[in-house]
């Protein structure tokens, strides 16, 4: 029995909503995504979500028999997919639905972050000034420009082709088109990284709803997304820690289980969505994805092979560089994928019948994978 998505939506604004909740976001983005498969609210008997996934059914009138509020960052809402697959077949539930909902720029009803200085984090890393996440995730930067002999024009080429597909989508935020020079040019954050080279800060959300065939009807089958393979990892959370500092041995983990429970190759990957908080994300994911060899994404990059028209369309709404960002962009990635796979994307990649999605999290310390197709 493999899972399939049946419904896939996103809020209904991305950007600036300081009229809209956290929980107003998840709701929303819930019931498009109810819509989207021509469902009601009874008729889901699982949620899964990183907020309050309890608080979300009772808004939506649901009373669920199976719960996952898995939250290890911007990655949790693959693993909600991946947890929901297993539910499904176990027979836990039926049709589970996944939301997502952030207020990232505006706060409205945002959850506190307050400072834990008991924590691993606490304790060795943000007394020396590594707490916001452009400063946890520079050394990891460097470390892979150094180990593969690159510059930060490698990082300027990934925004300039996002830019590319970002130019093509209404709802992205940032539609310009830039050159290496332009990006390299901007204000500088936090070294290497200049403005355009770290994602958008934005409010939205969106939902997702995961059954298998035999519980869905003609109409939802004829949109359905396989859900082929998944997996999913974590490592330590100091950056210090790290087993591979330059890349993500989690990533490689579940990318390595993701494609065997799969049984395609590589080479049959017609579309990927890497998570890019950052712009080094894509170039470390393609390779721990397998998409690309060691050391070679930029290279791929660079010539054109990522941007329209290229042999491995990527992040092809702009990613979390251009689209939107809420501070857990793992759901977005999705959504689009599943654009893609349907042929319903604003940068519709012609002819796609697979896509990969690699997600992040935890400041770089959790990864999950997704590989989807469709007929």
């Amino acid at each position: 029995m493999g899972a399939i998505i049946i419904g896939a939506a996103e809020t209904d604004v991305l950007g600036r909503n300081p009229g809209q909740s956290v929980l107003g976001l998840n709701v929303e983005g819930g019931l498009r995504a109810l819509a989207d498969a021509d469902l009601e609210p009874g008729q889901i008997d699982g949620v899964a979500g990183a907020y309050s996934p309890h608080g979300v059914a009772h808004a939506l009138g649901i009373s669920p028999r199976w719960i996952d509020s898995t939250n290890v960052g911007g990655c949790s809402f693959l693993m909600h997919v991946r947890h929901a697959a297993a539910a499904i077949a176990a027979g836990h539930a039926t049709r589970v639905l996944v939301t997502h909902g952030e207020s990232g720029r505006s706060r409205t009803g945002a959850v506190p972050r307050p400072r834990d200085p008991q924590s691993w984090t606490g304790q060795f890393e943000e007394p020396y000034g590594a707490r916001p996440p452009y400063t946890r995730f520079t050394l990891p930067a460097l470390r892979y420009l150094h180990g593969v002999g690159l510059d930060e024009t490698a990082l300027a080429q990934v925004v300039v082709a996002q830019r590319r597909w970002s130019s093509r989508v209404p709802r992205a935020g940032r539609r310009d088109l830039m050159t290496v020079g332009d990006v390299l040019a901007a204000p500088a954050l936090a070294w290497p990284f200049t403005v355009p080279m770290i994602c958008m800060l934005t409010d939205g959300g969106g939902g997702l709803v995961v059954t298998a065939s035999e519980h869905a009807t003609a109409g939802q089958l004829r949109r359905a997304v396989k859900v082929l393979g998944t997996g999913e990892g974590s490592d330590p959370l100091l950056v210090a820690q790290a087993p591979d500092p330059a890349g993500d041995s989690a990533a490689r983990r579940a990318a390595r289980d993701a494609f065997a429970e799969a049984r395609i190759g590589r080479s049959e990957i017609g579309h990927a969505m890497v998570y890019d908080a950052f712009a080094h994300l894509p170039l470390i994911g393609l390779e721990c994805l397998g998409l690309a060899p060691a050391g070679g994404a930029a290279e791929m990059v660079a010539a054109g092979e990522t941007s329209p028209g290229g042999s491995l369309p990527l992040n092809t709404n702009g990613g979390g560089l251009a689209y939107t960002h809420t501070g857990m962009y793992g759901m977005f990635a999705i959504q689009e994928s599943v654009r893609q796979l349907r042929h319903e994307a604003a940068a519709q990649v012609p002819g796609v019948s697979t896509s990969a999605v690699l997600g992040y999290g935890g400041m770089f310390t959790a990864s999950s994978v997704l590989v989807l197709a469709r007929d």
